[in-house]
């Protein structure tokens, strides 16, 4: 095959090219026409892509918790603005860009796994034999090759058959011709179509059940909108049912992309639901560290604030008038705080008190002189 621009070639290459190379591993030790080669190879391209897609995935899974956060504001904005719908778009998209959410992005990953499933169910279907047109005796052949695969290839994954004689790119109701071209069992293709299919409906409702019981959760409110309770039944219930429904129309190596594609979601939203819980919890920790240290370090109203020991706060100009140190501009020696008040000379305007005789001088400080007492006239 020829890549063609004008097609859904730039689907079917990447698809087909992943599940070579899975195929080349297994079949090195399994044996390239082994079955189990084969369903390992259509797993594993539905584990590659989903764990390319991981992070995009997050993403949304974020993106989802900001919208549902924002849902109040939203309603009031709807509520406000019901009869402007040009400035409703406004407000609700600038509402979007301040909470830093993507509506597209809650949609990514379900756009590109999409096309993901044509891909391999188109690629899976050019597998089937072919015949050669509707005049004459029909004569049923493999293609010549298959994208990434050569014609050996094709033929092996033909004739690749899980216990029993059920082909892998047969399906319940595949012609009898066709069938009978590539030596299969349609009964056996019955007894391993209908427990895959099954469990790939049980996978289905396991995951939606997970996600509308997150949903739940995480706003009560928006699960009890009646659009949002019509999708989670669609989820609940639609989904797997057309899961069940369409099994018997599609190839088994289909219905084990159902399976392993669904087991790995229900797996992934666990996973993803658990780091959002650790994220949530260690943020809800520090906001309650920064309320328990603003109670600590913030004096209430009229409380004198503490020092790291516990110990009130005393200010410098109340130490400097408790040592009769006058504040500047006061034109004083702390007056005000009951120190003595000089005058210009520097003399003190009140009268001190008279030491007690025989009292010693301070250290440092000079003896005063005392002036020799008057005689009485008659003594000598």
């Amino acid at each position: 095959m020829t890549f063609n621009f004008w097609s859904l070639d730039y689907i079917y290459y990447p698809v087909s090219g992943i599940m070579w190379v899975w195929h080349k591993i297994f079949g090195s030790f399994l044996g390239p026409n082994s079955a189990l080669t084969w369903v390992l190879s259509v797993v594993f391209l539905i584990f590659t892509l989903r764990a390319i897609l991981f992070k995009p995935f997050m993403k949304q899974m974020d993106s989802q918790l900001k919208m549902q956060a924002i849902q109040p504001q939203m309603k009031k904005i709807r509520e406000k603005y019901k009869d402007d719908k040009q400035r409703l778009s406004e407000e609700m998209m600038k509402l979007n860009k301040e909470a830093g959410v993507n509506p597209l992005a809650s949609c990514l990953p379900a756009l590109i796994q999409a096309p993901v499933f044509i891909g391999l169910f188109h690629v899976l279907r050019m597998f089937q034999p072919v015949n050669d047109g509707p005049e004459g005796p029909s004569v049923w052949f493999y293609r010549a090759n298959v994208y990434f695969f050569g014609h050996e290839d094709v033929v092996s994954m033909g004739e690749a058959k899980l216990p029993g004689g059920a082909p892998l790119v047969g399906f319940m109701t595949m012609p009898l011709d066709q069938l009978n071209f590539m030596d299969g069992v349609r009964e056996a293709i019955i007894w391993w179509g209908i427990p895959l299919t099954i469990l790939a409906g049980i996978a289905t409702h396991l995951t939606s059940r997970r996600s509308v019981a997150r949903q739940r959760e995480m706003n009560i409110d928006a699960s009890a909108n009646p659009q949002t309770a019509i999708m989670n039944k669609l989820m609940l219930y639609m989904f797997p049912l057309f899961v069940v429904v369409g099994g018997p129309f599609f190839p088994l190596a289909i219905l084990f992309y159902w399976l392993a594609n669904n087991s790995w979601t229900f797996g992934q939203l666990r996973v993803a639901h658990t780091m959002q819980d650790r994220r949530a919890a260690a943020k809800a920790q520090v906001v309650e560290e920064v309320k328990d240290l603003s109670k600590f370090s913030t004096p209430k109203p009229g409380a004198k604030p503490k020092s790291a020991t516990g110990r009130p706060v005393v200010e410098p100009s109340k130490i400097a008038d408790s040592n009769g140190s006058g504040s500047p501009g006061t034109g004083g020696n702390g007056a005000a705080n009951g120190g003595p008040n000089l005058t210009k000379n520097g003399a003190s305007g009140s009268t001190p008190k008279p030491k007690p005789a025989g009292s010693k001088p301070a250290p440092g400080a000079r003896p005063q002189r005392t002036q020799p007492k008057k005689k009485n006239s008659g003594q000598r």
